[in-house]
Parts: C-alpha cells; structure tokens; sequence
C-alpha cells in the first residue's frame, strides 16, 4: 500500500505527507473522518509552531488496546545542507524513549519478581554480593521496590550515574550521594536507581541487562528495538530518528543518533564483563530505541491486567503492584521533591498523574481536568516523550517528539508543568482516546 492509498481523493496534501495507522479513512463515518483530519491538521501546526517548533512528532492514541490514532510528521533525520536529504518520520520510526525506559525496565523487574528471581522487598546486597546502605541510616536495607519508587534516598551527582568505567562496588567503597532522610520516608526523582536496578537484575537472573530485555520484554511483547543501538538491525537503524535542538529559530542541531557518516560503536568495557558491575552501561535509566506502536503494546498488556495477545505475559499482582501508589506529594510534610510540580504520585516504576493544577503548575492531562492516569514521561537530548494510560477504561495516548526548539524544563504550560508544546499535544490526543467514552 502507498503511503497516499488510505486517503480518499478529497483529503488535503497536510494528510498525505503523513503516515496514520489508521482504518481506511474512507470507511469511517463521517464526523469520526473529520475528527482525525482536524487533529492531524492541528499537530502539524503544532509541529510548525514558529515560536516553540518540533523536529518530528509520533503519536498514537489507544482505546480497549487498540490503536484508534496514529499519526508521524517531521523528519527523523534533516540533512545538513541544501544538497543533502530529509527524511521523514514514518510508523517504523525508532526514537531514543528517554525515561520512559523505565517503565520497561519495571516490566523486566517484575517478570522476575514473576519467576521468583527477585523479591521487591528483600535487601538488594544479597544479589549483589556486597552491602548498599545509607550510610546515615545503615540499619535500612535498600530494596527493588525503593529503587521503583524513588523512595531509595539515592541521589544523582551531577551525569556520574551514566560513566560505566566505574564498578557500582567502586562507586559504593568511593562514596554516594544521599539525601538526608531516611531510605522509604523521601522521594526523589534519581536516575542513578536504574542503573543499580540493572546490577541487580543482572546478578539475579544470570543474563547482561540488555540481553535480559530482550529476552524478557522485547522479544516476547514483540516490539522492535534495544538498549544496545550497536545491536539494532540495519532497518531499524536506517530508521532510528537523530534527536535534535534548536535555539532561538536557528538550524536544527544533532544531539544523539546520528549514525549517518559511520555506525554506533559497541559499548566499551564487554571484554570479560562481570554480571551485575557496571550497570550504567546499556542506559536503563533512558537509552531504549523503540517506536511509538511498539509502546503501544505494552501499554494494551498492562491495560488487559497482564495478558498479552490472550496470553500472561505479567501476573495480575504484578501490575497490581506496579500502578499501587508508593508516594503522594504532601507539601506540608516535605516528603519529597515534585520537580517543578511535575510529579505528584509514584508506584513502581510509573509516575500516577493525580490531576493537580494551578497555573504553570501541576500533573494535569487534559484542560479541564477529571482525568487521572498512569504512566511514564521521558526528556533527554532534544526528545521528549510519554506514555500515559487510565487502567480502568483501558484508554492511553503515548508521544515521542524528536526535538524542541525551546527548552522544556523553562517553559509550564497554561494549567500545568508540562512544556507549552507538550500540553497542547496531550489536549490534542487524549480526546481521541476517549471518543465515546462515559
């Protein structure tokens, strides 16, 4: 099928120069044709915004686990002159997912927890071989569930999460960054968690962290992609998406990815790998390349409460788990950092947006708020990205933008702290998840 067939002749070149994994437009009523064309119409406008423009943009809308909107604009690689060659983002379009790693991770940990390879409540030095403790507080042991919840009290110094020519036991015997109170009594938000996570992971299931993902997420949810880019099939790094930044309507300017004039490199430091040393080394806190449809298929398995194509893939309890609330923002209680207003809610391994709001301020989805979720979001190198789902009502959106000409962490929308951009793109794509819903 070409990529202008599912457009009857009436549909302006705006639709055509889009990529929508949708049902023939042409069989659909009239008033549901129409609503996705002036969505369409208006991400693209968002996408050309001359004030706050994006790269690229891949979305996706899910009600009942299956996609009811999809669409792809912009360019997943602009050439860097006048003689070179766009390309365009398309379905098949991978993207460096950021945090929203995480959530996948969180599938990892869980299917352990599954096999009995992990406990989430059991010290997490019995897999690793030496202790981990607050050095105020050594009396409390630093479990899975803590590092889930960034409930650990393990703080980020500065990007030395991510430097994998350091063992996790050297960093350790060197001295981390803690936060004063307590490991379970404080939440921050702490990349640095993951990267002990894959230790963990790694020490209790005997397999390398990305391998371990593949085994246990990719690979059986069926969804293209890796933690390792050097590891990714030639099409799918023909389509993985350069991360881009733009400032102050200047030339877009590659950031990661940008695999064009030679290929990624293995990771340094494989020869006689140690299980469970350097667990910064494949990115669990953010370095997952995978496409917007492939999320999409978590998302449909943690919304049918586990199964997976009718089959388990996740116990019951284990998504139970994963969307039980561990921490609730108390501003009066001080327990814990909301980052800007941004996160108000945590379980394990996914943030729950509670609907909290005042102006440029707070987790709210959709303008007039009502609407609570699950989830993850995602801000590394240009990119932005989420995936949000309300279990119940099985509904979700999830985005990936591939680059922004303003900076994010700047900029609060009108009811919220999500980016201007972000927050006209939620109001977008959340009506369409709940199109004839109560």
């Amino acid at each position: 099928m070409s990529r202008t067939s599912i457009f009857p002749p009436s549909v302006p070149d705006l639709a055509r120069r889009s990529l929508m994994a949708l049902p023939l437009l042409a069989a659909l009523p009239a008033w549901a044709r129409s609503d996705q064309l002036n969505t369409l119409s208006q991400l693209q406008t968002l996408l050309d915004d001359p004030t706050y423009p994006l790269a690229s943009l891949s979305v996706l809308a899910q009600r009942d686990g299956r996609t009811v909107f999809e669409a792809h604009l912009g360019r997943r690689t602009v050439a860097p002159d006048a003689r070179g060659q766009d390309l365009p983002v398309t379905s098949d379009t991978l993207f460096r997912m950021a945090s929203v790693s995480k959530l996948v991770v969180a599938l990892g940990v869980m299917r352990l927890v599954d096999a009995g390879q992990l406990d989430l409540d059991a010290d997490i030095g019995r897999a690793l071989g030496f202790a981990l403790r607050h050095p105020r507080h050594p009396q409390q042991p630093i479990t899975v569930r803590l590092l889930l919840s960034h409930r650990s009290s393990l703080l980020d110094d500065g990007d030395s999460y991510a430097d994998a020519r350091t063992t996790l036991q050297e960093m350790a015997q060197r001295g981390l960054k803690w936060a004063a109170a307590a490991p379970g009594r404080h939440f921050q938000y702490c990349n640095f968690n993951y990267v002990v996570l894959a230790c963990v992971m790694e020490r209790a299931s005997g397999l390398r962290f990305d391998r371990l993902m593949q085994q246990q997420v990719l690979d059986p949810l069926g969804m293209q992609g890796s933690f390792d880019v050097h590891q990714l099939p030639a099409a799918q790094l023909t389509n993985l998406a350069t991360l881009y930044r733009s400032a102050q309507g200047g030339p877009w300017v590659a950031q990661v990815d940008d695999y064009r004039a030679k290929p990624p490199k293995p990771p340094a430091h494989l020869s006689n790998y140690l299980l469970g040393s350097r667990g910064a080394l494949f990115a669990p806190q953010g370095g997952l390349r995978t496409r917007v449809r492939d999320l999409a298929a978590v998302m449909a398995m943690l919304t049918a409460g586990g199964l997976h194509e009718g089959q388990r893939y996740l116990s019951q309890a284990s998504v139970d788990a994963l969307l039980s609330e561990q921490w609730r923002h108390d501003p009066l209680a001080g327990n814990g950092d909301n980052l800007g207003g941004i996160f108000q809610a945590w379980g394990l391994g996914a943030q729950h947006f509670i609907d909290r709001s005042k102006p440029g301020w707070g987790d709210r989805l959709i303008p007039a708020g009502g609407l609570q979720a699950w989830g993850h979001l995602g801000e590394a190198y240009g990119l932005m990205s989420g995936l949000m789902f309300e279990p119940r009502r099985r509904i979700g959106v999830i985005y990936a933008i591939g680059g922004t000409g303003a900076d994010g962490d700047a900029l609060h929308g009108r009811y919220s702290s999500f980016a201007p951009w972000e927050e006209k793109l939620l109001a977008l794509l959340w009506p369409m998840a709940l199109r004839g819903q109560a």
